[in-house]
């Protein structure tokens, strides 16, 4: 079934180029709200309380955070694009919605419903993405993925800003999302392929450990898996913060709606397009150090907003949240994908995802509460540390190293790959009589001397385990040796010896 299947940007590129633009569509949901949201909660209904104000995004970030997590564990179940069209389907009433509620509940329900959709879409579109490419160019699909949702939130913000401030905050500004979410239905419909095979078909030659517990190990024990998810709840909780204090500073230094936009669709369009580069960096550099950076960058970029009154100077600091933003974003994903097993990919970045994304419900709680009772520059002085705080636990917790390969693979693993028609071929590396006195049923026969001399005989697109007696002293050797002419190997965890204990 995986034998046509060939991973690689290049080699999917019209799918992927497909999902790109559908995701772009994904964030072009949140743009519709970004800019004009406090203004139209405020005028509309008469929220002035900055807790109530807010209680959209923690409406909106709670249930997101709960449908990335299920999309992340059902993804292998149901299939990715079922998960994608049905958050679609979710996504279409939301406008309608906003155009004709009669009060601010109505306005919470329809965010809800946001959260939902936007959880099953964008986490379906990255789960697809990181199936396409496989690992070589996974930070770069990350980075065209996160370039795309964020650079359409910054263009619809925007849009939506502009639209208001000449025809008005309702209903204009929402028929955008309305020709967005039928828009992206149909794409996703008509011309979207599933992807779950590239993961079967990455998991064969995949020599990551796979996780006991993933919800566990991502959110506290794994120091790299719970190092990233605790940055990526911070990064959200300082963006729903943003989201929506910021447009009420600008109020309150007078800025017109026009102005409101463009600050705030700076940071999102700094934060897409920077991302184009960024996620290729996280390629080649230290994720570490571009999370610290990123997350740093943010903190500093906060504190400096309630000493800040200019329209350029807020412009300037937009910029920096938004490259900070844009150093972390992808790398935040590339780093999950890399650290766990295709089988398990899914679900721990479902988990990451739930984490990072109930920030938004932590932010605007926090920075709402702590706005109405002592200020809106305390509140985003408290978000500005906490973000500083972040950067530091990932320089001091995380390590170096992303990747935990294992170093050999355990008998009832092998069996069950046999069993699944995995491309798989045990070699057995002692001589011919250790061979004939006891050996595994099917095992190939080359002694470790003689191997280097069949390298060439060997297929390339199938998973070698090699097998000695015991394990681990010709075996390892033996693997190593097909790892330095590119072949993948492994070696069996205690050899011939377990495997026939085992069947006895």
């Amino acid at each position: 079934m995986t034998n046509n299947i060939k991973l690689g940007l290049k080699e999917n590129w019209k799918q992927f180029t497909l999902l790109v633009i559908v995701n772009g569509f994904v964030g072009g949901m949140i743009g519709m709200e970004r800019s004009i949201f406090p203004q139209f909660a405020e005028l509309e209904f008469g929220v002035a309380s900055k807790t109530a104000i807010l209680s959209f995004i923690t409406a909106f970030g709670i249930t997101k955070a709960i449908a990335n997590y299920y999309t992340g564990r059902l993804a292998n179940k149901f299939g990715r694009k079922n998960l994608l069209l049905f958050g679609w389907l979710i996504a279409i009433p939301i406008p309608f919605m906003l155009i004709y509620a009669h009060n601010w509940s109505f306005v919470i329900l329809a965010n809800v419903l946001l959260g939902i959709s936007q959880g099953l879409t964008w986490s379906s579109t990255v789960v697809m993405k990181i199936d396409l490419v496989g690992e070589k160019d996974r930070g770069f699909a990350m980075g065209l993925n996160e370039f795309a949702g964020y650079f359409a939130v910054g263009i619809v913000a925007f849009l939506t800003g502009y639209i208001a401030n000449t025809y008005g905050i309702t209903p204009y500004p929402f028929y955008i999302g309305i020709f967005i979410s039928i828009i992206g239905f149909i794409l996703t419909a008509l011309w979207v392929k599933d992807t779950r095979v590239f993961a079967h078909k990455e998991s064969v030659t995949d020599n990551t450990p796979q996780l006991d517990n993933v919800f566990w190990e991502t959110t506290f024990k794994n120091k790299t898996l719970s190092s990233v998810t605790q940055a990526g709840l911070v990064n959200n909780l300082n963006d729903g913060m943003i989201w929506g204090l910021l447009p009420i500073v600008l109020m309150s230094l007078n800025y017109n709606n026009e102005n409101i936009g463009v600050v705030t669709a700076i940071y999102p369009t700094v934060w897409g397009i920077g991302q184009l580069f960024t996620g290729k960096m996280s390629d080649h550099y230290s994720k570490k150090a571009m999370l610290f950076w990123g997350m740093f960058l943010q903190g500093l970029a906060i504190l400096l907003i309630p000493f800040s009154s200019g329209f350029y100077i807020l412009s300037l600091i937009s910029a920096i949240l938004g490259l900070g933003t844009a150093l972390v974003y992808p790398t935040f994903l590339s780093t999950i994908a890399s650290a766990t097993s295709p089988r398990q990919r899914a679900e721990s970045i479902g988990s990451f995802r739930l984490w990072r994304d109930l920030g938004y419900a932590f932010g605007a709680i926090l920075s709402g509460i702590t706005a109405d009772l002592l200020g809106i520059s305390f509140a985003i002085f408290l978000i500005g540390g906490l973000t500083i705080i972040s950067s530091l636990i990932i320089k001091f917790r995380m390590p170096e190293q992303i990747k935990s390969i294992k170093e050999c693979i355990e008998v009832e693993e092998v069996k069950k790959a046999i069993k699944a028609n995995k491309k798989i071929q045990i070699i057995d590396v002692r001589n011919k009589e250790e061979y004939e006195q006891a050996h595994i049923p099917n095992a190939l026969n080359i002694s470790l001397q003689e191997l280097k001399y069949k390298i060439s005989q060997l297929d390339k697109n199938v998973q070698f385990v090699i097998a000695c007696g015991k394990g681990g002293g010709r075996s390892a050797d033996g693997a190593k040796l097909l790892k330095e002419f590119g072949l993948n190997a492994i070696w069996l965890c205690g050899g011939t010896n377990k495997w026939l204990k085992i069947e006895k």
